[in-house]
């Protein structure tokens, strides 16, 4: 039997603003991308409902959905629709969070 192998782009994120990622959404989502938006849908789901409580987490998660809206969005228009979509989706349950969570999130995500 032949190994999958799935090349996973690099997310200079750090580079960037420099945070130092804390969960392997890149990743996760990097490998979601080779199976279609049903798997891109499903790692979205199964991170919500693991990690919707930890704000930490769920600013990452933001962070990477947005960046993979930019990474999509010249080479698969439908694609970056899909991530708008969740980010969207995510970006408003930090509405309900305290001032000191959200402080947080504007800190990374700005």
């Amino acid at each position: 039997m032949k190994a999958l192998q799935i090349a996973i782009p690099r997310w200079n994120i750090t580079e960037l603003n420099g945070y130092e990622p804390i969960t392997t959404f890149w990743q996760d989502f990097s490998i979601a991308d080779k199976f279609g938006d049903k798997a891109i849908a499903d790692t979205y789901s199964r991170a919500k409902s693991e990690w919707k409580d930890n704000y930490k987490y769920w600013t990452e998660l933001c962070l990477v959905l947005n960046h993979k809206i930019w990474q999509w969005h010249e080479r698969d228009n439908q694609r970056a629709i899909l991530y708008d979509k969740l980010w969207r989706e995510a970006d408003e349950m930090t509405s309900e969070w305290s001032d000191e969570k959200q402080e947080y999130y504007f800190q990374v995500t700005d």
